[in-house]
């Protein structure tokens, strides 16, 4: 059998940049920083004390009390951005059949909040601890597709998919091939987050990875700049409507573009350090070219992981110049993280959605904050550095990696 053509007919957006799809677009192309002292809590004895939260979100403009009470704000975000990305695609809820739409939803860690919450009203209670009975449901990361497929009726495969910050790419990619064989027609698929707790902010803090430009948080996030010191913390959600081409075009859907291909890589190397030479980075992206029979000259831009970290920067730059040679200083290469920051297993979500907003428009976001060259990072690389650049982009690469050295690349082209 041959596999089926996958689409992309709705989009849905919630970042710290912007609370829907098109502000969220705006906000990139404003070379927008996301980054603000921390408002959820008291962060004063934190060593990292800023992050990127969302702006003037309200659970209970989407919910009702009681509802609410029921959702980790990571469920609350995948159920908001998806509820954009289907009136996006306009699916006709009331016709399609609901045995073949699926949901694959990637989160990194899932109900964080809610655990850390549990586990200090315990510690602090007496010899009678009470839990909430939402405890458990609302922790574990594959409640977010459960719960979207109740709220739509969607029978479909629905499964989670963790791999740390290459979650929402996985989820991606498990779409991509549950409909490319037939097991779906369409697929509702992305990720969502929301580490920014004490938990959080404290297990980053330990571990080093978290900037502490406390002095400047809307810089701190600044890839590929010599005087980077760590990823600044996001959150929200990012969803993508998938369908078999065939659907798409029997329903007079709207395309945005194809999900070509994927590719999937591990580094084997660390728990959280990248291989130093890009290996996995290198594969991951070869495997990705090779599922969707391109070649590497045929990409126009990438959405680096780019987070800002002193080794992750290099180890990608060097990646991308090893595989694609003297293309790679023809593309478009930027982090949109730069803006975001690392919104961790939604990460491959949010940036797919610039990647497939870059070939819709014809322009590729910035990367912000850049201001001292880092002699270990190859300068003839256009890092889409300061404003968006106007290009004609047919092929978009989105690449994620994550912590236990997880990789995962997808790759969308203009539809033909």
């Amino acid at each position: 059998m041959k596999p089926r053509r996958v689409v992309v007919t709705g989009l849905g957006a919630l970042t710290p940049i912007g609370n829907t799809l098109s502000d969220y677009w705006e906000g990139l192309l404003s070379g927008t920083s996301g980054a603000a002292p921390i408002t959820y809590f008291d962060a004063s004895l934190f060593k990292t004390q800023f992050a990127c939260e969302l702006k003037n979100f309200d659970p209970l403009d989407h919910f009702d009390r009681k509802e609410a009470r029921k959702y980790d704000r990571f469920a609350q975000y995948a159920l908001v951005s998806v509820a954009e990305a289907i009136a996006d695609a306009e699916l006709p809820l009331d016709r399609v059949d609901k045995d073949r739409v699926g949901v694959i939803w990637g989160a990194g860690i899932g109900g964080l909040e809610t655990f850390q919450d549990e586990v200090l009203n315990f510690a602090a209670g007496n010899e009678n601890p009470r839990f909430n009975p939402f405890f458990i449901p609302k922790m574990i990361a594959d409640i977010a597709p459960g719960l979207i497929s109740i709220k739509y009726g969607f029978r479909g495969p629905n499964f989670a998919t963790v791999s740390a910050c290459a979650s929402a790419s996985n989820a991606m990619i498990d779409a991509l091939n549950y409909i490319r064989l037939g097991y779906a027609d369409v697929i509702v698929t992305g990720g969502s987050e929301a580490a920014v707790t004490k938990a959080g902010i404290g297990g980053f803090n330990a571990m080093h990875a978290l900037s502490k430009r406390n002095d400047d948080p809307k810089t701190a996030s600044r890839p590929f700049d010599k005087d980077r010191d760590g990823f600044v913390l996001g959150e929200g959600a990012g969803a993508l409507i998938l369908e078999s081409y065939d659907h798409a075009i029997a329903r007079g859907a709207t395309i945005y573009a194809e999900l070509a291909g994927g590719g999937l890589s591990a580094d084997a190397h660390h728990m959280t350090a990248p291989h130093p030479e890009g290996l996995g980075a290198t594969k991951v992206m070869e495997n990705c070219l090779r599922d969707a029979a391109l070649d590497p000259s045929e990409v126009d831009i990438i959405n680096m992981h780019g987070t800002s970290t002193p080794l992750g920067d290099i180890a990608e730059s060097n990646a991308i110049v090893k595989l694609f040679k003297e293309h790679a200083y023809k593309m478009n290469i930027n982090s949109t993280k730069s803006m975001t920051g690392h919104l961790l297993g939604a990460a491959g979500a949010v940036e797919a959605i610039a990647s497939i907003l870059a070939i819709k428009h014809g322009i590729v976001p910035p990367t912000i904050n850049h201001q001292t060259p880092d002699e270990d990072i190859d300068q003839r690389i256009n890092f889409t550095f300061g404003k968006p650049q106007e290009r004609e982009v047919s092929v978009a690469m989105s690449n994620t990696f994550g912590f236990g050295g997880h990789n995962a690349c997808v790759l969308f082209k203009k539809i033909s």
